[in-house]
């Protein structure tokens, strides 16, 4: 995880995602047609984009009853994905895919797809319409999550060849005068795919901190939530709408700069960040779930008391929302459990050792009550790819699952949501210290917290471990 840049104003940590080639290489042809017959030239061109946004794409099959607020264990789409490549990885990367129903997450601007509306009532949507149809063909349960904003939008240029595709201009929220057009934009989504019901507004309140009086500009956030919640729920009364995505941010124990009462032996979360929900909760319009975000380890990237302790602090977050939210579901739009270097890359562990503190950190957000949580996939084109779900479909031998994949399809089939855990799960004393554990009537899922292997006792069974090994037991 980089850093947050309370000062600087720089801002989070993925846009990185946002700045590849092939993001370039759009702008750069687009801008290239906008000087050719057809172009108009307005605003640096808006070839390839149309006036009907809001058409229905593809074939929608809308769910049947009532969307469910819970959606269990899923996963968001990056700028790479598995909807370019070749043609047998391709294949192979959509039956990974299909062999568990899991919700996904695509963004509407970056992280794969285009500006959205490059120009007022000009719309470009080829890439994000490719991400749902991805996500239709694999049979998950799609969710948009309504971020970022076209440049027009910012004080930027209009035009789709004038599309900023900078940190600093992604993360940059639309100008009050514009939250109207923000929220005519999600309502022009969410015609064009009526078979999406669940939506997240923008994403970490980017582009809302005050650097003036250094907190959170939730009143503006939660302005323009308002206004998106009402549009979707204008369209389709059943669309289920949730915010405010906030970075549950936390300082080392003896950091009392902004400590808070939600605190633990994995540090203190800013209180700042807490004000901002108490503000978002106590103004917002309606919400049908909560969403945060969030790492176990604290802004200095300190893992207390150890990476899978650290854990913990999901389960103290995931109880305090739920503790005020009115009963909504709890959603973690991301989470992370490795910290990032400079260039937030998380290749610092084994895959073993990656495996079994991701399995933690789930383990330790149901033990919470979260409902939904979506694993950040960091897909990248090569060979290797430190966390990734599937193979690279960009390669001949791509598109099969990869650790990560089989441990989240698997978390995801055994605690579906409304899961009972068992909390009498029977651990020999010698092995409590080293082993994780969650079970509910039919499933009991171990974790060796140790880089060795161990001889455990868990649930009446005996057996063996490697280190850091993930095992599943029935019961």
């Amino acid at each position: 995880m980089g850093r947050h840049g309370w000062d600087s104003g720089a801002g989070r940590w993925r846009f990185t995602a946002l700045i590849g080639v092939g993001v370039a290489v759009i702008a750069l042809v687009l801008t290239m047609f906008a000087t050719l017959p057809g172009g108009n030239g307005r605003g640096g061109g808006d070839a390839g984009t149309t006036t009907d946004g809001d058409k229905a794409h593809g074939t929608p099959v809308p769910p049947s009853g009532a969307p469910e607020p819970a959606l269990g264990w899923g996963f968001t789409h990056t700028q790479y994905s598995a909807d370019e490549g070749d043609a047998g990885a391709l294949r192979r990367a959509e039956d990974t895919l299909s062999a568990q129903s899991l919700p996904q997450i695509q963004h509407i601007m970056g992280w794969g797809a285009e500006n959205p509306e490059p120009s007022p009532g000009r719309y470009q949507f080829d890439a994000l319409d490719s991400r749902v149809d991805l996500i239709r063909k694999t049979g998950g349960t799609p969710v948009i999550t309504l971020c970022c904003a076209p440049d027009w939008m910012k004080g930027g240029k209009a035009g789709a060849g004038n599309t900023d595709w900078s940190k600093k201009s992604l993360e940059t929220a639309p100008r009050p005068e514009h939250y109207k057009d923000f929220a005519k934009l999600a309502g022009t989504v969410a015609r064009r795919y009526p078979d999406v019901r669940h939506f997240i507004v923008w994403n970490e309140l980017k582009g809302f901190f005050d650097d003036g009086s250094r907190r959170w500009n939730y009143e503006g956030y939660t302005r323009l939530y308002n206004l998106v919640y009402a549009e979707l729920k204008k369209v389709n009364k059943e669309n289920l709408v949730g915010g405010p995505y906030l970075v549950m941010d936390s300082y080392e124990p003896r950091d009392t700069t902004y400590a808070s009462s939600l605190k633990g032996p994995w540090g203190s979360i800013d209180q700042r960040v807490l004000d901002a929900y108490t503000y978002w909760n106590k103004n917002k319009k309606g919400a049908d779930f909560v969403v945060v975000d969030g790492a176990s380890y604290t802004r200095d990237d300190e893992l207390l008391p150890d990476e899978f302790r650290a854990t913990d602090k999901l389960t103290a977050v995931s109880e305090w929302i739920r503790q005020r939210s009115g009963g909504l579901p709890v959603w973690w739009a991301e989470y992370y459990v490795e910290p990032g270097d400079d260039d937030d890359d998380r290749d610092g562990w084994s895959e073993p050792h990656r495996v079994a503190v991701h399995a933690s950190g789930l383990m330790a957000m149901a033990r919470g009550g979260a409902a939904t949580a979506f694993y950040w996939n960091p897909q990248n084109t090569g060979p290797e790819c430190a966390g990734c779900l599937w193979r690279s479909t960009r390669l001949a031998d791509g598109g099969g699952p990869l650790p990560m994949m089989k441990l989240l399809s698997r978390f995801a089939k055994e605690f579906p949501p409304g899961t009972r855990y068992d909390e009498s799960v029977r651990v020999a004393a010698d092995d409590v210290p080293h082993v994780r554990v969650l079970a509910d009537d039919k499933t009991v899922l171990v974790v060796n917290t140790l880089d060795r292997a161990i001889r455990a006792e868990v649930d009446g069974k005996s057996f063996g471990m490697q280190g850091y090994e993930v095992k599943w037991l029935t019961r």
